[in-house]
């Protein structure tokens, strides 16, 4: 599964939007060559220890790639920045502060007069058009802070208390945007032999997930209440305690599952034509008095017991996992979903890309910080003593 093999792919990025888009990339076989800085490289690197010392962010957005460093304020470096770049790439990624990039020489207008068939992505908070900027292109943007400006927080949480995702969803929103409009500038490339610019924002990538809220809230309209774990307009759809204390997560999507709910797993089949509870509209409104009767229903139950009522009544379930139980989940490791790649570290558990192919992605190791400095000097003919002096001058 590598269509991208031969696409070689210049990346300065740092945290986890960039990185993100173009680890997915390298697991369709780009060749990605990570800039990264001079003794300290991409910062997460240094965002906790918990993966045998290296940090979990990097681990998880940077295996199969090349880390290059490089003091880009440096001249020597950056004409070997800009060598790489015109002889050896196809795609430039960046999510450098808006404007650095272009005041490194790296910005699409002068790349695309020297490189007409190069693609350049450039992630940001709030977007960077050299013609609509827009009042917020300068603000800073960190992944709960576009949370926050797209509206996800406002819709997210309980009814007391608003609440930001677990994962940082905005970067990772971007970084799926930015990885499948390169795909498709690659393919547009293949058919007019042109780049192009891409110019992806946080803040837009999140607000197109928070489409069905904005919606939702039409021409002024409420927007989704807050309802913790459960589904904010549709119920029976979230978290129920059992009697042992275990707990289920069911969801009902239509009337013929809430007639089958309450004859077979809450036993109660009258209640499904209660006239509080005959549609969906009508059970939110009463989800207080709704949620009483369930939750009476289950106390004298386990767990699984609940489960196994759900299941006869095709009701759907699920567990309430934790970390831990996600690594060790029957099914991922029935559909044989782990591998291992390399690191710094030694060898790592590590999730094959979703989708399904014949050939296996590439999985290769989590690169050292400035592990293939010299290797990709010499190959753009850097000779040994040139690549000892560039080092002695802190210029790689």
């Amino acid at each position: 599964m590598q269509p991208l093999k031969g696409i070689t792919v210049v990346t300065l990025e740092h945290a986890i939007a960039a990185p993100f888009a173009t680890r997915q990339l390298a697991d369709m076989g780009a060749r990605v060559i990570k800039i990264e800085r001079p003794g300290a490289g991409d910062f997460a690197r240094g965002y906790d220890q918990r993966v045998r010392g290296l940090a979990s962010h990097f681990v998880w957005t940077n295996r199969s790639k090349e880390s290059l460093t490089l003091d880009v304020k440096s001249p020597e470096a950056a004409k070997i920045l800009e060598r790489l770049v015109l002889e050896k790439a196809d795609v430039v990624v960046q999510n450098l502060a808006p404007g650095a990039a272009a005041r490194l020489g790296m910005g699409y207008e002068r790349l695309s007069k020297l490189k007409p068939e190069l693609i350049v992505c450039d992630i940001s908070g709030y977007g960077d058009h050299p013609v609509n900027p827009g009042p917020y292109r300068d603000k800073k943007a960190y992944d709960l802070l576009i949370q926050s400006e797209s509206g996800f927080v406002s819709v997210t949480g309980t009814p007391e208390e608003p609440s930001k995702a677990g994962t940082s969803i905005a970067d990772i929103a971007a970084g799926m945007y930015a990885y499948s409009n390169i795909l498709a500038a690659v393919i547009q490339r293949g058919q007019t032999g042109k780049g192009q610019r891409i110019d992806i924002s946080m803040l837009e990538a999140l607000t197109e997930w928070n489409s069905y809220p904005l919606y939702y809230a039409f021409e002024g309209a409420e927007p989704p209440p807050r309802t913790g774990a459960s589904h904010a307009t549709i119920y029976p759809y979230g978290p129920f305690p059992a009697g042992d204390g275990g707990t289920v997560m069911l969801g009902l999507q239509n009337e013929r599952e809430w007639v089958s709910f309450c004859e077979k797993v809450l036993q109660l089949p009258a209640l499904a034509t209660d006239p509080r509870f005959t549609a969906n509209f009508k059970r939110v409104a009463e989800r207080v008095a709704l949620r009483q009767i369930i939750v009476e229903a289950f106390a004298t139950i386990t767990a699984a017991q609940v489960v196994e009522r759900l299941e006869l009544a095709q009701i759907a379930n699920a567990q309430v996992n934790t970390m831990r139980d996600v690594w060790a989940h029957p099914q991922l490791q029935a559909r044989g979903r782990w591998t291992t790649v390399d690191s710094p570290q030694g060898p790592l558990p590590a999730l094959l890309p979703p989708g399904s192919w014949d050939s296996e992605p590439r999985m290769d190791a989590v690169p050292a910080l400035g592990q293939h400095t010299d290797a990709i000097l010499a190959e753009l003919g850097y000779s040994g003593s040139d690549i000892e002096a560039l080092h002695t001058a802190q210029a790689v």
